[in-house]
């Protein structure tokens, strides 16, 4: 039987002992010989490996674990590696929705210049673990890359790294088909998507269930109900508030644009005046976080660390983990497996730019994505995407260059921001709270 070894780029992550479950549920047909956790957060690291030994001495003792700081034993003769990087931490997440609120406009981890700022970071950090694979892990290898913001981490490497062989994915399609699939009751894996756009940032223009089309029995429910289904309406644990009302929100955006299902994300971009007035700028969701998963999960490592004893089952993470390891089993296996990535468009939306990051359905071989031609897209949603995608570029650009003016020209390109005073003024504040982090802007 192959076997592989697989490293956790971002093993400090609170998602990690999720993903670690996910990837041994499935040992008996994706073996793992040897898994690596890296970060450059050696304290994170310790803590949450702690609770990935924990998982794997209960589901796969034999498994060989190393825990890392350095790059060489990290990625040396790596398969695979799952990026989940988060520069700057929770501190800066903060920082980013905060900002854009004090001149109320979205405050968000990847929407709106909380996005931007956060694609500044990550940008060059993605380069530097894309070297890191070239240097060390087999010709073969291949990084899933969860990193967020995942459109322009994936825009930015198509153009500084061509060659890398990365595949860009993001959970939130996942979810929603999730939730789908209980409103339909059906199993998410018999759930069809046609979708376009790019990430956080689309729309499902059909939803097959075993060849069933069920499309308009599945809008007819948003437009009441959003994506929430019908047993979880007050049963939402109370640290999921937001979600509850971000899936709430989506029959906002159904009913007034009735073709096609939105991503929830869409909300920052079609609801914005209704989300700031309704957010709380002194408490935005990187403090549920850190109040919540975060808190709760080194916690837990403090406890385990004292009484040897621990309950996993509250940080395992259900579709995250599913997804991630999906995609690499139809990687590794040439499963030609149906999912929705980011691919260079290239034609398959037919009248968006070729070099948008396009999120659509692609069939995942062994040499990578085969897209699926999602044809010409109405008017409203080409405006949409291009003026989002330009953005996106914008930025990259920004970053490559070193240059302020195309950072502004993004900021107020993005229809979050009401003007180009208000961009001005928080990138100017941006710049100064990511002097560590961003490229020098001039």
């Amino acid at each position: 039987m192959k076997t592989f070894k697989l490293t956790i780029a971002g093993g400090g992550s609170t998602y990690t002992p999720g993903i670690v479950k996910s990837l041994l549920d499935k040992k008996a047909e994706f073996k793992l010989e040897e898994l690596r956790l890296y970060d450059i957060n050696e304290e994170r690291q310790r803590k949450v490996g702690i609770l990935v030994k924990k998982v794997v001495e209960t589901l796969d003792p034999d498994l060989k674990v190393i825990v890392t700081t350095d790059p060489r034993e990290a990625f040396t003769d790596a398969d695979f590696v799952f990026a989940q990087m988060r520069v700057g931490l929770y501190r800066m997440r903060e920082l980013d929705e905060k900002i854009p609120l004090k001149y109320d406009v979205i405050g968000q981890e990847t929407c709106g210049p909380g996005g931007l700022a956060y694609g500044l970071r990550t940008i060059y950090p993605m380069a530097e673990l894309i070297d890191f694979c070239e240097r060390y892990a087999k010709s073969s290898y291949w990084i899933v890359n969860y990193s967020n913001p995942a459109a322009i981490v994936a825009k930015a490497m198509h153009i500084l790294r061509p060659k890398a062989r990365i595949l860009n994915i993001c959970d939130m399609p996942v979810a929603i088909m999730r939730n789908m699939a209980n409103i339909l009751g059906c199993d998410r894996h018999d759930i069809v998507a046609d979708y376009f756009g790019l990430n956080h940032f689309g729309w499902f223009t059909k939803i097959r269930v075993k060849d069933q089309d069920r499309t308009e029995e599945l809008k007819a429910y948003v437009r009441e109900h959003g994506y929430t289904p019908p047993e979880e309406k007050d049963q939402v644990r109370q640290e999921e508030a937001s979600w509850k009302h971000t899936y709430e929100n989506a029959k906002y955006l159904a009913r007034m644009f009735p073709d096609y299902l939105p991503n929830t994300y869409m909300q920052y971009y079609l609801l914005g005046d209704q989300i700031v007035r309704e957010a709380d700028k002194n408490h935005t969701r990187a403090n549920e976080v850190m109040e919540g998963r975060e808190k709760q999960i080194f916690d837990a490592a403090d406890a385990y660390e004292r009484t040897g004893e621990i309950d996993m089952t509250p940080f395992f993470t259900g579709v995250h983990g599913e997804f991630i390891v999906e995609v690499a089993m139809s990687l590794a296996f040439n499963l030609r497996q149906r999912h929705l990535v980011m691919v260079p468009n290239c034609g398959a939306v037919k009248n968006v730019p070729d070099d948008a990051m396009v999120e659509i359905p692609a069939y995942i071989t062994n040499e990578g994505p085969e897209p699926v031609r999602m044809g010409q897209i109405p008017t409203f949603y080409k405006g949409m995407v291009e003026q989002q995608e330009a953005c996106e570029k914008l930025v990259v650009e920004a970053a490559i260059e070193g240059s302020y003016k195309k950072a502004l020209m993004a900021f107020a390109m993005n229809k979050t921001v009401p003007s180009a005073f208000v961009a001005k003024k928080i990138l100017d504040e941006m710049m100064e709270a990511n002097k560590e982090f961003w490229p020098e802007l001039k």
